[in-house]
């Protein structure tokens, strides 16, 4: 069983029990979140496509951590034109762990 689920402008496929980093979402570590633009879900080989969200669906997922991602390094250089750019960037994340995927009001079991 598995849901699809849009946030941050990116979207993912979860199940219950994974952990995975998404953008950052403003909240306290340890608080629970609903989130309710849910792409598709599957259980029991059926699967359901929203056009564009699936109608009463949701999944609940914990906050495990805030975070900043690794550095990426940026170098720019124009041969023979003596010009070279560095810049550096860190990327915030949210740490979350799925706790269920609803649907209709029920919890649906793997």
């Amino acid at each position: 069983m598995y849901a699809v689920i849009k946030t941050g402008g990116k979207q993912y496929r979860v199940a219950i029990g994974e952990k995975l980093k998404i953008e950052q979402i403003l909240s306290d570590v340890g608080s629970e979140l609903v989130l309710n633009e849910v792409l598709a879900i599957s259980h029991e080989n059926n699967l359901t496509i929203g056009t564009p969200t699936v109608a009463n669906a949701s999944v609940k997922v914990t906050i495990l951590e805030q975070g900043r991602h690794d550095k990426v390094r940026i170098f720019k250089m124009r041969r023979r034109k003596h010009y070279q750019k560095r810049q550096g960037h860190r990327q915030n994340y949210t740490l979350i762990e799925v706790k269920a995927i609803e649907q209709n009001g029920v919890a649906l079991a793997v």
